[in-house]
């Protein structure tokens, strides 16, 4: 393995060494299914090359309900496989793959009705720790239990005392995502794939009906470069029908979006100790536990306006301010909500039109000669889409390459983690960083912290808090721009970090303190640390004027108000 380091120099070293040779396989998308198809092909010995046009889970991936879990729901539906699949995905996660980032998160089912309910919920939910059980990966994940509406509304008094007779608790798990997928992208990196991000693909090279390659424009350069490869993969999610558009082949399958939107509030609006999932008639809703904050979602609506920049209206917030009120004994406001972000779920096209009826599964084809497309699916199984994607590349590419080992394969900083944590008390008396900072940089860098504090032993004031922001250290800010492929304010303030959602000014009193200490990594002048400051604040502006808009597509117009800081056309 060699270094993990994503810092500008490793970044363009990647690009010429991706145009200087044929690849074995190309994968285009960096989010969490681009990233661990990179990871799949290249531990198993295959040359491999990963582009994204825009930052690393840029999409999707850093968008998403932040869990691991096998989906609960889909046992209504009677998917057995499908959750069977995410069960054992969340316990290779939380157990052997990333256990320094993934977590154990309980949540409370309130119940409404006498004695008929609490048998059906009771019976779904223990046939899901069965099926953990029976694949034998629930370890660290606590059993189901039954209470009392007494017990409930002693783990979560802000409940409305009149919503439930009684609760089932139970337990999944959580992840940050962008971080998640940005540290597998490292992960293929160490083991020798070839990554950038910001190389947008433009183009298709053909030799006859066969894809050979990609055109590709670096962004931060304005140069176009080829890409050859045996086998291109397209991993780009609800883009999946653009790239296709782009090969000029009819694809067999469509891609639509969904469109959920969540809110953050401080942890203080709601007192709980536990998450919350809620029925509503269309899906279901969350309050899940995020550090010092809630995050409450989901919605589930179609969307066919700008992939990139989805935009929350304000009936979106309204929604769901209004579902969870219906249980909160102290109900929350428009000013309680410190932070909103909109994601788009990549559906397989079904018969219907209702997007909460469209598939959940992925699918893999090879309609094009050298090219793979894999889509749908669900954040949590992404290890399986990304294995069954390079397995087809690997058919054609002849009967030479090994079979998929990433169920072995940990995320780097997991190894050693577990050490590192029983040591933290030591480590802050080393330090002389308090014990809760030093765990919060375990659970964001697990045995790569030694490389933070190395910056911190180096220039001691990169250990103060970060200004507007106090819950990270500048440090951090300094290390996302040297180690982890951030290029801009925007991809640490909403990515590497999430001030863009923790903080009541969504980063804006942040972003001067974060762009000086990005400054000096990236080699920006004072004109480009104000052009980044500036175009973080009118993201941010946009953002909200979006969300006081009264439907999609008047907040859609208002969010495209901000453009892009590298324009990606």
């Amino acid at each position: 393995m060699r270094s993990a380091q994503l810092g500008p120099a490793e970044r363009d070293a990647a690009l010429a060494r991706m145009a200087d040779r044929e690849l074995d396989v190309l994968v285009i998308g960096g989010g969490v299914v681009g990233a661990g198809t990179a990871l799949d092909a290249v531990t198993r010995g295959l040359s491999v090359g990963l582009v994204e046009a825009r930052d690393w889970a840029a999409g999707t991936s850093s968008r998403s309900s932040k869990l691991i879990h096998g989906g609960l729901r889909y046992l209504e539906m009677l998917d057995f496989r499908l959750v069977r699949e995410a069960l054992v995905e969340r316990g290779l996660i939380v157990q052997r793959l990333a256990p320094h980032l993934a977590r154990p998160v309980s949540f409370l089912y309130p119940l409404t009705h006498h004695g008929w309910e609490r048998f059906y919920v009771g019976a779904g939910v223990l046939l899901y720790d069965m099926m953990g059980l029976a694949i034998g990966n629930t370890r660290g994940l606590p059993h189901h239990r039954h209470l009392t509406r007494r017990q409930a509304l002693q783990l979560m008094p802000s409940l409305r005392k009149d919503v439930l007779v009684g609760a089932v608790q139970y337990y999944d798990a959580q992840v940050d995502d962008a971080r998640y997928t940005m540290m597998l992208v490292r992960t293929a990196a160490s083991y020798g794939a070839h990554v950038a991000s910001r190389a947008r693909v433009v183009g298709f090279l053909r030799e006859g009906e066969r894809v050979v390659g990609v055109r590709v424009r670096d962004l931060e350069y304005g140069r176009d470069l080829e890409i050859r490869a045996k086998q291109v993969v397209n991993a780009t999610g609800v883009w999946t029908d653009e790239m296709m558009a782009m090969v000029g082949e009819r694809a067999q399958f469509h891609v639509k979006a969904s469109k959920g939107i969540h809110l953050v509030v401080p942890r203080d609006r709601i007192h709980s100790r536990t998450g919350l999932i809620l029925r509503t008639e269309k899906s279901v809703l969350f309050v899940i536990p995020w550090g010092r904050h809630w995050i409450i979602g989901t919605t589930d609506t179609a969307w066919d306006l700008d992939k990139a920049h989805p935009a929350a209206s304000k009936s979106d917030i309204e929604y769901l301010l209004g579902h969870v009120n219906k249980v909160l004994a102290t109900p929350l406001t428009h000013e309680d909500v410190e932070g909103v972000y909109a994601g788009l779920r990549p559906l397989l096209a079904g018969e219907t039109e209702e997007t909460s009826k469209l598939s959940r599964e992925h699918i893999v084809t090879h309609s094009v000669p050298g090219l793979v497309v894999v889509a749908g699916g669900k954040y949590t199984t992404y290890r399986v889409m990304a294995k069954d994607a390079v397995d087809e590349a690997a058919h054609a590419l002849g009967g030479w390459v090994p079979p998929s080992c990433t169920d072995r394969i940990p995320v780097i900083g997991a190894e050693g983690y577990h050490a590192l944590w029983n040591a933290r008390h030591g480590i802050a008396a080393r330090t002389g960083l308090h014990v809760v900072r030093v765990e919060h940089l375990l659970r964001r860098y697990g045995s790569l912290i030694d490389e933070v504090l190395q910056l911190i032993k180096e220039r001691p004031e990169l250990g103060e808090p970060l200004v507007g922001a106090e819950d990270y250290l500048r440090a951090e800010v300094v290390y996302a721009a040297s180690h982890e492929g951030a290029r801009h304010l925007d991809d640490v303030l909403t990515r590497r970090t999430r001030v863009s959602i923790e903080t009541f000014d969504r980063g804006v009193r942040a972003a001067t303190d974060a762009a000086q200490l990005m400054a000096p990594v990236l080699n920006w002048t004072e004109e480009q640390v104000k052009r980044e400051i500036e175009h973080y604040r009118k993201r941010v502006e946009a953002e909200r004027e979006s969300q006081e808009q009264p439907d999609d597509r008047t907040a859609d117009s208002a969010r495209l108000g901000a453009p892009e800081i590298v324009p990606v056309d």
